[in-house]
């Protein structure tokens, strides 16, 4: 995420909020928050869609997800809930981490509750894994001096005596990560359909960061966790370990690189899925820093580019970061399949701040079926303009990405929707718009969660 409002990032976590990286975007600084949409060469047409209300009343909400061959949803909000949607409505808070999680400092934090991942076997065992920011020293985890806070991925159970609770301090760690900055945390994480579980990271910090030669390519280098996917093994622990390294990880082999890392060269990723279909890929939104948002397929080994590039492929400079020249090595790079341009560098004709990634829809909306709907935190920091975006997934090359003419199930403010912090997605493959106000002089809209139907 930018720094701004996203985080809300998404929250900014776009966090305008908002959503982590809108919010984040506070500045260049959170630029990362959720970088602007795609980029096609294609012109820009409208597919047009309906939003239809599902839950209002929330508190920035960043996750739904929802357990195989069961009738709740499970919506986790950024300051530290998870709660139970049932029959349309909010019936129990399943889970309570305020008191863990690393108190804000703005309502703009890239912080926070920022992942929820249902384990395949949920209905067996019971277990959901969150990913959150705790303070320093909440852990044995040794951190240097001056960095913000942990990142931490921890599982919990659901009570035997009841099945919409569980018990705040019956978590076991499974990952902790000592984090620079406060900001570009990524830490979406899900399971994969080979049920290893992946965990995102960005690359640990702003632009301050990067007068630190080391920290300049921390997202290259594979001595580190910054700027990585993941991917463990949470049903097996070791010696050291409460998970186990999946031997066919990409780095096992590799001299002094860590073998937890699955693919490396990410920024802020904010929000990422599988597909549940067709190709099971792994999408990812990559916030960036200057002019270019991106949509980026992560693949086993294979490296994303950022800080070599930004957007797709554009070669990417700190001493002049929105002149994009072709005098960088791409050869070992994977390009970004969308990207498009960011309205705090490239206001004519741009389309976001803060790229939000989604989610390839297999639901009952059949004109929407193999589509790739994701969105942008907001056009603006100061007003809500959050967008939706409908992309069209090719088997090698860019997607074309086209804007949505949206319907409302209530009417919007001055034509323009709310941010947009994530998507989320069910099981039986329908896709959500997660969204949040993050205005009080805004009286229409509340934090709420939208099924997005073809119109």
């Amino acid at each position: 995420m930018k720094t701004l409002p996203k985080q809300t990032r998404h929250t900014s976590v776009p966090e305008p909020f908002n959503t982590m990286k809108a919010v984040m975007s506070f500045s260049k600084i959170f630029q990362v928050l959720l970088a602007c949409l795609c980029v096609s060469t294609t012109a820009w047409a409208e597919t047009p869609i309906q939003l239809v209300k599902v839950v209002g009343g929330l508190n920035k909400p960043l996750a739904m997800a929802q357990p195989q061959g069961d009738s709740r949803m499970f919506i986790m909000e950024h300051e530290g809930l998870i709660k139970v949607l049932e029959d349309g409505k909010i019936t129990h808070t399943l889970l309570d981490l305020t008191s863990k999680i690393l108190p804000f400092n703005s309502d703009y934090s890239e912080a926070g509750f920022l992942g929820m991942a249902i384990h395949p076997n949920f209905q067996k065992n019971g277990k959901i894994y969150v990913a959150y920011s705790a303070p320093l020293g909440s852990d044995n985890t040794v951190a240097p001096a001056g960095y913000s806070h942990l990142n931490v991925v921890e599982e919990f159970v659901v009570s035997k005596s009841s099945k919409n609770r569980i018990d705040p301090n019956s978590g076991k760690r499974v990952h902790s990560l000592p984090w620079p900055n406060f900001n570009h945390n990524g830490h979406w994480i899900g399971f994969g359909p080979d049920q290893m579980l992946y965990i995102s990271t960005g690359d640990g910090g702003y632009k301050a960061e990067w007068t630190e030669k080391k920290a300049n390519f921390n997202s290259q280098n594979l001595d580190n966790y910054f700027g990585k996917i993941l991917r463990i093994d949470v049903s097996q622990s070791t010696k050291s370990k409460p998970y186990r390294v999946p031997a066919d990880n990409p780095m096992v082999k590799v001299p002094q690189a860590l073998p937890e890392i699955w693919a490396f060269g990410l920024r802020d990723p904010w929000r990422c899925s599988f597909d549940t279909k067709g190709s099971k890929q792994l999408i990812c939104g990559d916030v960036q820093e200057d002019s270019f948002e991106s949509i980026k397929i992560i693949e086993k080994g294979k490296n994303m580019g950022w800080p070599i590039v930004e957007g797709q492929m554009r070669c990417f400079s700190w001493e002049n970061p929105q002149a994009h020249k072709d005098n960088c090595d791409k050869s070992a790079i994977n390009p970004a399949v969308i990207e498009y341009p960011n309205c705090s560098a490239v206001p004519t004709g741009c389309k976001g701040i803060s790229v939000a990634g989604g989610y390839v829809h297999r639901g009952s909306s059949t004109q929407l079926n193999g589509k790739y709907i994701f969105g942008d935190w907001s056009k603006r920091f100061d007003q809500n303009d959050g967008q939706i975006f409908v992309a069209s997934p090719t088997k090698k090359g860019a997607w074309s990405m086209v804007n949505t003419r949206i319907q409302m199930s209530e009417p919007m403010t001055n034509g323009k929707l709310p941010y947009v912090l994530a998507f989320a997605q069910d099981a039986k493959g329908n896709v959500y718009a997660l969204t949040a106000v993050n205005s009080k002089r805004n009286k229409v809209f509340e934090d709420a969660i939208y099924l997005v139907k073809a119109d």
